[in-house]
């Protein structure tokens, strides 16, 4: 399998963290040196390690945070 590169180019907040410190975390990443998407994912202390996530485009980042914004929470 290939190595996989990315890059953190903004990070935006942290949703939580666990007791071991590993923190769900929604940035605007750079994967294999393609334009930036958002990402929702979980990322070990120093970023060494990460969890499968879900990399998200402008517009279905914009259509996510509609239906957010319609939930009553």
């Amino acid at each position: 399998m290939a190595d996989v590169r990315y890059e953190v180019v903004r990070e935006l907040g942290v949703i939580s963290e666990n007791e071991k410190g590993w923190r769900k975390e929604v940035n605007l990443v750079s994967w294999n040196e393609r334009a930036p998407k958002y990402d929702i994912r979980d990322w070990s202390p120093g970023r060494e390690k990460m969890s499968k996530g879900m990399t998200l485009t402008k517009e279905e980042a914009r259509r996510l945070k509609d239906i957010l914004d319609a939930i009553d929470l």
